[in-house]
């Protein structure tokens, strides 16, 4: 299923980084911190998010930013422009 932002946002597929462990104990998923790196899957429309990244392209983001949504196994998270701090070359 492909997704489609509009205006200024992006779609992020959520790089998890591992499993947490502290002194041998596994910490909860909610304990677990937010990600706040991705890969883009979809570029919205808007003139100057074009510019800055494209598909493919692995981004850092806010914490806790975005909507998060789940589709076919896998976790997204819808950004606006605003919301990525870098890109990862």
């Amino acid at each position: 299923m492909k997704i489609h932002p509009f205006e200024e946002r992006i779609v992020i597929e959520v790089q998890e980084t591992g499993e947490k462990k502290v002194g041998g104990l596994i910490i909860p998923d909610t304990a677990k911190e937010k990600p706040q790196a991705g890969v883009v899957v979809s570029v919205g429309t808007g003139e100057e998010i074009q510019k800055m990244v494209k598909e493919g392209d692995l981004v850092i983001f806010n914490k806790y930013s975005g909507n998060e949504f789940h589709i076919e196994g896998k976790d997204y998270i819808i950004l606006a422009k605003d919301d990525v701090l870098a890109k990862l070359s």
